[in-house]
């Protein structure tokens, strides 16, 4: 079937059947690599994208129910100035390690900002349920958005 989408600003026409996942239109038939496959059932958090701004497992979304709703990727979610303040965080606390899990980690942080200027700990943990990360950073992630909500260190339970 033909669909026309937008992802990060861009329209986009393809021939996709309607149960394809939008993880795979995105990595497969748009090329962009970014969005991670993980587990394939929304259990990981890896394929992580915004659609219209909500944040959203796209391995279990099937290109027929994104209609005309704004997708937004890990390549696109720097133009926004919240996205920016979230990546401009996760660099400068180090999040990363091996960084598999980091596109989905900062579009779930993202997302929780956008709805939330100044999460408590509880508003974070919500948010940030499901998306795993192997190397166990989660507590630079709860300082990295803590930094990109404007919470200094002291402030977000965790040593400078």
């Amino acid at each position: 079937m033909h669909y026309r989408i937008e992802v990060n600003g861009r329209q986009h026409e393809i021939e996709a059947e309607p149960d394809m996942p939008l993880l795979w239109v995105l990595r497969d038939l748009l090329d962009l690599k970014g969005t991670k496959y993980g587990c394939g059932v929304s259990l990981c958090g890896a394929c992580t994208v915004h659609l219209n701004g909500a944040a959203t497992r796209s391995c279990i979304t099937p290109l027929s129910s994104v209609g005309s709703a704004s997708v937004t990727t890990i390549e696109g979610i720097g133009a926004t100035v919240v996205g920016r303040k979230v990546q401009d965080a996760w660099l400068d606390v180090d999040v990363v390690q091996c960084g598999y899990c980091q596109a989905g980690q900062i579009m779930s942080a993202a997302a929780l900002l956008a709805k939330t200027a100044h999460p408590a700990d509880a508003d974070i943990d919500r948010a940030m349920a499901g998306n795993l990360c192997r190397c166990a950073t989660y507590v630079r992630i709860r300082k990295a958005i803590k930094q990109a909500a404007g919470v200094g260190a002291d402030k977000a339970g965790v040593a400078p």
